[in-house]
């Protein structure tokens, strides 16, 4: 089963390696008091473990805190390199790592704003 995002839900992804032995409640108070983000209030945070082929998102559903959690077999997930903080991604790009691929590689095109009618 793969995960699908919400049109609209923001997205974030921590990018140091997490200790992987923490669950749901362990991880959202991580993403809020470290990462300035907490899933308790509609935002979806991706965790990643020092072994490269594991992730963790947390995310509040509307009626409780949901974890999601993946291994990739014979391969490993594609991470930004490993600094202090957070990046943002969007639904396709979370369905792409997920998928295994390089989401990275993934840019929203450019699309200009409207001219004003006269």
């Amino acid at each position: 089963m793969m995960l699908t995002a919400p049109a609209g839900l923001m997205i974030y992804v921590a990018t140091r390696p997490v200790d992987f032995r923490k669950g749901a409640d362990g991880l959202a108070l991580l993403a809020k008091e470290t990462l300035g983000h907490d899933p308790m209030k509609g935002v979806a945070v991706v965790f990643r473990a020092k072994r490269a082929d594991r992730v963790k998102i947390v995310v509040w559903d509307g009626s409780g805190l949901v974890l999601y959690w993946k291994r990739l077999e014979g391969s490993a997930f594609k991470w930004p390199p490993v600094v202090d903080g957070v990046m943002r991604m969007n639904a396709a790009q979370l369905s792409a790592l997920l998928a295994g691929m390089d989401w990275t590689r993934m840019h929203a095109p450019r699309i200009p704003q409207p001219k004003a009618l006269a």
